[in-house]
């Protein structure tokens, strides 16, 4: 009897490896379209790389506030890196997302059940199963074991899931990498303002105090019978005008530090001492350099998202062709069942059950098809929509370039005329007060003058703006290798860690 029982399994063991094997083959194969990064073609040189200040090389954009030479911007940025509230949410959406993948992955490994039930029952006499004489007698029954079910993934809509969910992770990393580009900007950008706003109130007040004399000399004029009441009307009317500027600039400077404050993650008003004292408007000691057309696809984050986001979608195709197939599972069933307790333990309330079930939906009135169609769709929006980005990047490198080229030109002219009018205006007081010219021309000049310098101090700050743009748009401040908070590395696994690399069938 012994022999005889062993000789089946005997005949049954050839088989298995023969199962497993074709385990393996089928569950190498993927349906859907492998995904290929789209080749994208760009310039070899900017066309406006002959832009004043700025040569072509090798490109400073992982920290490149220093060419400002402000240690207390430098500082902002850091602090800002640290506590901004918007790059937190980024790296919680990381950590989504890295969660995410572990969801995707775990659909790879069985789902292990532990389950255990008491019950006690009686079948009704009068059913339909023929009661024996005396009736159905009440019964207990005792259950608990071990449930398994396992996909098996003979057509790679798990490893589909898995990509899908790793190339959005990596898009979260891209997405927090152009949070960092728009934090340091934004804290440069309102730094370089209220340097600008101080050097515009500069100018208000000297020109306030030069009205100021202006309107005593004529005062002391009019005293003397020298002028009529007309000049001091006049003078009066253009101080007023000038001294009514300059709430607007003090509030426009508060605002600027209460933007940085924000931007920090601090309340508005926590910077007002660190920030009070007035300091000029950074600029470089020397020509910027900007890299190459090309190296803009590896270093904006957006034109990197973009991508992730299209490889992610390409993965959606698989997973929407696989609902065409069968479904596999391998289900399972291991542990004691006992009508009485005292037997629960014993070797002959052991039960066990396995199965392979298999669901195909052969008829879905074309869902199925419209799914693969609207998935394929999505990808070809976001293959577009990757493109346009790439041209988008190039624009905005591009009109950086010109704005920056051209707002310091419109800044030297500036200059030259402050300087002309500052001589002219000298000349027009002595002339006014030697009686050979009228009142109304040492007015025009002086509000020539104000004008002229408060057009050259905003001139020197959006010179400083385009700068800041221009490192912006080429997704300046941040490196493949940069050191992350250890929210974000604390249990990172790469995307390529977990996607598969398996070929279509």
């Amino acid at each position: 009897m012994n022999r005889a029982t062993r000789r089946p399994a005997r005949a049954a063991r050839p088989g298995v490896p023969v199962l497993l094997a074709a385990i393996v083959l089928l569950t190498a194969c993927k349906v859907g379209p492998d995904y290929e990064a789209p080749e994208t073609t760009v310039p070899d040189l900017w066309q406006q790389s002959a832009a004043r200040g700025v040569a072509t090389g090798e490109a400073q954009l992982q920290t490149w506030w220093q060419v400002l030479e402000d240690p207390l911007l430098a500082d902002l940025i850091r602090r800002a890196e640290l506590a901004n509230l918007d790059l937190r949410q980024a790296l919680g959406r990381i950590r989504e997302a890295r969660a995410l993948v572990r969801v995707a992955s775990g659909q790879k490994w069985p789902d292990l059940d532990v389950a255990a039930e008491a019950g006690r029952s009686q079948s009704s006499d009068n059913g339909a199963v023929p009661a024996p004489a005396g009736g159905f007698d009440a019964a207990s029954l005792y259950t608990a074991g071990f449930d398994a079910v396992w996909e098996l993934d003979f057509f790679g809509r798990v490893r589909r899931s898995v990509e899908a969910a790793s190339a959005g992770y990596q898009a979260s990393i891209e997405d927090y990498r152009d949070v960092m580009v728009t934090l340091f900007a934004e804290v440069a950008r309102n730094y370089v303002n209220l340097r600008t706003l101080e050097r515009r109130l500069f100018y208000a007040h000297a020109n306030v105090e030069i009205q100021r004399e202006t309107l005593q000399l004529t005062t002391d004029r009019f005293n003397a019978g020298l002028v009529s009441a007309l000049d001091i009307a006049q003078a009066e009317s253009n101080l007023a005008s000038s001294e009514s500027a300059i709430p607007t600039l003090e509030a426009g400077a508060i605002a600027a530090t209460f933007r940085l404050a924000v931007l920090l993650g601090e309340h508005p008003g926590s910077l007002d001492d660190e920030l009070g004292t007035t300091a000029a408007i950074p600029e470089p000691a020397a020509a910027i350099t900007v890299g190459l057309p090309g190296e803009l696809l590896r270093q904006r984050p957006d034109v990197r998202r973009a991508e992730r986001d299209l490889a992610e979608q390409t993965a959606r195709i698989g997973i929407a062709v696989a609902d065409l197939y069968p479904r596999f599972s391998l289900t399972g069933f291991l542990g004691l069942q006992s009508t009485q307790i005292g037997d629960f333990g014993s070797g002959d309330s052991v039960t066990w059950s396995i199965g392979l079930p298999v669901s195909w939906n052969v008829f879905d009135r074309g869902r199925t098809r419209g799914a693969i169609d609207a998935e394929k769709a999505r990808t070809e929006q976001l293959l577009s929509f990757y493109q346009n980005t790439v041209l988008l990047a190039l624009e905005e490198v591009e009109n950086s370039l010109v704005s920056y080229d051209r707002l310091q030109l419109r800044r030297d002219k500036l200059l030259e005329a402050v300087d002309a009018t500052v001589r002219s205006l000298d000349l027009v007081r002595t002339q006014y007060m030697a009686g050979l010219t009228d009142f109304q021309n040492v007015l025009d000049t002086q509000r020539s003058l104000s004008s002229q310098q408060d057009q050259l101090a905003d001139a020197e700050g959006q010179v400083i703006q385009s700068l800041i743009a221009i490192y912006k748009a080429l997704g300046g401040g941040w490196a493949e290798d940069f050191e992350r908070p250890e929210t974000l590395t604390a249990g990172a696994a790469t995307a390529t860690d977990t996607a598969d690399a398996d070929s279509s069938p």
